[in-house]
């Protein structure tokens, strides 16, 4: 069992503590607790990350990476593994609450379209009493739980702001709702289960996703990941259907800009990781001269009392 040092576990406090986070911020404090930057230094970046989940294993926890389907950004951040469906949002919600978030949930994920949202007024109408088991159907009303039925407008209105701030859920700019980056992180396994198709580049749920416009053709890829295929080539095809893929909204122009993007990212982080370290050594060189001075004052004081010593000696004899 590898033991685990301070600096692991300020990691995995940060990402608890604050909740998911994106992968600038990471990697920010992962320089700031290690001085190393993980562009140039990934090797080690990697190592703390499996030293981590090795012990978080035990635990039912992992420390996991994923895009963000609606902005293409990296995020980290501690999953629960276990598959009770409860026990992704803990005690913190009720029953009722727990049924509301599912229903929200495949309402999106199961969208033909992968728009990756609802409009807020299709999150407020979801009904909960479909979220009963098979056995319960809406027909019987008496097995209909009282919490379901009495489960208000209001109440779901603020569920969904409750879920939105805790990452489950996030406001699209359309003022839509979508999933949050914490849904992504820890409903790996539920969208894989329960059949929602994945992305042709990277092979995670496309929830939001650009389909492929051929008509019987299934395929669908995230924005993002057309992004750098286009960046590579144009004359990217369907691995579906063997045509082209449409260019659409998506431009050669954005790719590359995309690609620019990214690459000023990575120096910004190399930036930060330089300033980390000249202010590192600046204190370490600061250390080294107050240990110097600190010294030199013992040694002219240690000088001082010996010749007193030597007087008061000298005295005494004569």
């Amino acid at each position: 069992m590898v033991s685990l040092s301070w600096k692991h576990h300020t990691l995995i406090q940060a990402l608890i503590s604050r909740g998911p986070l994106k992968e600038k911020e990471f990697q920010s404090i992962f320089t700031d607790v290690t001085g190393r930057n993980p562009g140039a230094a990934k090797k080690i970046f990697d190592k703390y990350l499996l030293e981590i989940n090795k012990e978080l294993s035990y635990v039912h926890f992992e420390l996991r990476a994923c895009r963000d389907q609606y902005d293409g950004q990296v995020c980290y951040g501690v999953v629960n593994t276990v598959s009770d469906d409860q026990s992704k949002l803990g005690t913190k919600y009720s029953v009722p609450q727990i049924a509301f978030f599912k229903g929200i949930i495949e309402a999106i994920a199961q969208d033909a379209a992968a728009q990756g949202c609802i409009s807020g007024f299709d999150a407020l109408n979801i009904r909960l009493d479909n979220q009963l088991p098979n056995e319960a159907s809406s027909s019987q009303q008496q097995q209909v739980p009282p919490a379901f039925k009495n489960f208000s407008m209001s109440q779901k209105d603020k569920t969904l702001d409750e879920l939105v701030k805790d990452k489950w859920l996030c406001r699209t700019r359309e003022s839509n709702i979508g999933l949050g980056i914490r849904s992504l992180l820890d409903l790996r396994s539920w969208f894989r289960n329960n059949d929602v198709p994945s992305c042709e580049v990277c092979n995670e749920a496309g929830v939001k996703a650009e389909l492929c416009p051929n008509e019987g053709c299934i395929v669908r890829i995230h924005k993002y990941c057309l992004q750098n295929l286009l960046s590579q080539r144009d004359d990217k095809v369907c691995s579906g259907c063997g045509k082209p893929w449409p260019l659409g909204k998506i431009t050669k122009e954005e790719a590359v800009e995309a690609a620019v993007n990214d690459e000023e990212e990575e120096n910004e982080t190399q930036a930060t990781a330089l300033r980390s370290k000249k202010r590192k050594q600046r204190s370490q060189r600061d250390s080294t001269e107050n240990y110097v001075s600190s010294q030199a004052s013992l040694a002219s004081s240690s000088g001082n009392t010996r010749r007193r010593v030597i007087r008061s000696a000298a005295a005494h004899l004569s």
